[in-house]
């Protein structure tokens, strides 16, 4: 069974996230955010791009940040929640399944993503998208190969 994808991304400057979410639509969504170690450039002046761990981010303005801003994320922790619904982290792919969460998005050393999801045809859209954005490393994460025992970026 699949449980979602991974790829690499550039390990650049950029919007790299958001262009590797660009099927999913990130404002339909209230989002956790850990608030991992991300930065972007404002006047020259590099500065966090999240300040802090945050529940309930509306998705028009993450959407915002991920597609428009030039960004570096390092680590990041992103969990998708239908609006309106309590927004919390899940740690393990059982509570994930279990909750109303319904994506999750992880970024480790700037360049590896997992991007887990519930909606099969949806994962396959971001899949596809990842192919021809050319990410390298483009791989299902199933029930067989995913090696995760915590769904966090630490």
């Amino acid at each position: 069974m699949k449980r979602g994808i991974q790829f690499e991304v550039p390990n650049e400057w950029g919007s790299h996230l958001g262009e590797a979410l660009k099927p999913f639509n990130i404002s339909n969504f209230d989002w956790y955010n850990g608030g991992e170690e991300a930065y972007r450039l404002t006047e020259g002046v590099m500065e966090p791009l999240f300040h802090g761990e945050m529940y309930g981010m509306k998705g028009e303005d993450l959407s915002k940040i991920l597609q428009s801003t030039f960004s570096y994320i390092i680590f990041a922790d992103f969990k998708a929640y239908p609006q309106g619904e309590s927004t919390k982290d899940v740690l393990t792919y059982e509570e994930f399944l279990n909750s109303q969460c319904q994506l999750i998005v992880l970024v480790v050393d700037s360049s590896y993503v997992a991007v887990y999801c519930k909606d099969t045809e949806m994962l396959n859209l971001i899949y596809q998208n990842a192919v021809e954005k050319r990410y390298e490393k483009v791989k299902y994460i199933t029930n067989e190969n995913d090696t995760r025992t915590k769904l966090s970026a630490w």
